[in-house]
């Protein structure tokens, strides 16, 4: 089992940048192939990014693609997203989450672990 604390969230103006941080418990980190997922006030939660735990192949839903970067660090337990340029419409909670699978890593189902998700709000 692995816990998972992100961070990072806050208010930034179009075409601003953040970094969000998820910080995961236990000693099996680099297990867990990761992905970032969002959710928007009316809105169902979506795929944002995944990385793989075995091949560290990187995967974006098409609308994040150039803006959004994920990364790992197996040593630190921790997973990022850089989030560049952002939109109006990347208002969202982020969350970070866990899975011991390597494939369908877009799936929201795929995830098995949680963080509790952190808002990131973006002014026009």
């Amino acid at each position: 089992q692995v816990q998972l604390v992100e961070s990072g969230g806050g208010l930034v103006q179009a075409g601003g940048s953040l970094r969000l941080s998820c910080a995961a418990s236990g000693r099996t980190f680099s297990t867990y192939s990761m992905g970032w997922l969002r959710q928007a006030p009316g809105k169902e939660r979506e795929f944002v990014a995944a990385i793989s735990r075995s091949t560290g192949i990187k995967y974006y839903v098409d609308s994040v693609k150039g803006r959004f970067t994920i990364d790992r660090d197996n040593a630190k337990n921790t997973v990022y997203l850089q989030i560049d340029s952002l939109k109006p419409e990347d208002t969202a909670v982020y969350y970070c989450a866990a899975t011991l699978r390597t494939y369908g890593l877009s799936w929201i189902r795929s995830y098995d672990y949680w963080g509790q998700g952190t808002q990131v709000t973006v002014s026009s």
